[in-house]
């Protein structure tokens, strides 16, 4: 049966009834190691090899225009296999390799015909289809054949029956917005050390907080209140996920200030008149206002050994 980020066991689990507990109790089988995150502390190959890897997937999703589900969920095995797995940063194919393999499988767990043709010759190297295969089962068993990964959108209706709203239109805006952050955050390492319930959590808030301010404080007491959900850690996510959502809102306001135009000169002009003090937005849902001076700071008040794989399994031909 067809994967899907919001329903990982559809199909595989008899009784739904015991759906929510098995993913909560489940999640951290499917997260990278504990210990990844705090790596990249000491070791910024690490980071650089993420980045080009997440880099290479990105531009797979561009060129195939695929469901973004198929590129979250290749990212989600090229983090849990490099977490397990150190990928040696002077075989820069074996990157490549991995990183088509991986959208490989994410698209086969879709049941999408994603032909490789197109990849199968990057940058002077070949990759036949044998030698891909065989890194599939390579990360198939770093993964311990995990491929139905618990992420984020797993746990996003759950969060949003706290949210009592009973208009539909809204209930559902509500849900896109979310969605559209989850998306947003994955490149982001820091959110890697958090549950995939947390930043479903910490997302719907950040939502909320857009496009409900007056309603905030109220979502955010039921999220807080589910035994599910540890305080500190939805804090500290959430602050996470605040800064990734302002610089989203600075590259799109930096981006309209470079064009060029009559009314974005005369709004330069206003806005250094009156020392830029708010930016004014409207979208379907209302106006929204934002400063500048914002972007940086906390909402602290938004709430309270494995296996070892050895790539030299696989050779490039």
């Amino acid at each position: 049966m067809e994967y899907d980020l919001e329903n990982p066991l559809l199909g595989f689990q008899e009784d739904q009834s015991d759906t929510i507990p098995y993913l909560f109790a489940s999640e951290l089988d499917h997260m990278p190691c504990l210990n990844y995150v705090s790596s990249f502390e000491t070791r910024d190959l690490d980071v650089s090899v993420r980045r080009e890897g997440i880099s290479l997937i990105l531009q797979m999703q561009f060129s195939c225009n695929f469901d973004p589900s198929i590129q979250y969920l290749a990212v989600n095995y090229f983090d849990r296999f490099i977490s397990r797995q150190e990928v040696p940063h002077e075989k820069p194919w074996m990157l490549r390799l991995l990183g088509i393999s991986c959208v490989s499988l994410a698209a086969k767990m879709k049941r999408i015909d994603f032909s490789l043709t197109d990849f199968q010759r990057e940058e002077g190297f070949i990759y036949d289809t044998q030698t891909i295969q065989r890194m599939e089962l390579l990360i198939l068993g770093a993964l311990k054949w995990r491929m139905r990964s618990i992420t984020p959108f797993s746990f996003v209706n759950f969060f949003l029956s706290f949210f009592k709203l009973k208009d539909p239109p809204l209930r559902q805006a509500l849900k896109a917005r979310a969605t559209e952050i989850i998306f947003k955050a994955q490149r982001e390492i820091k959110l890697l050390e958090f549950k995939p319930s947390i930043i479903a959590a910490s997302a719907l808030l950040s939502a909320s907080h857009e496009l409900f301010p007056l309603q905030f404080p109220c979502f955010r007491t039921a999220i807080s209140a589910s035994t599910y959900v540890n305080k500190e850690k939805l804090l500290d996510c959430s602050n996470v996920m605040h800064t990734i959502v302002m610089d989203s809102y600075e590259s799109v306001l930096d981006t309209v200030s470079c064009s060029d135009t009559p009314v974005n000169v005369l709004d330069l002009h206003c806005s250094s008149s009156q020392s830029e003090k708010v930016t004014t937005t409207t979208s379907s849902l209302g106006t929204v206002r934002s400063e500048r001076d914002i972007k940086r700071r906390k909402i602290s008040d938004f709430c309270c050994n494995e296996k070892s794989f050895q790539l030299s399994q696989i050779q490039q031909c």
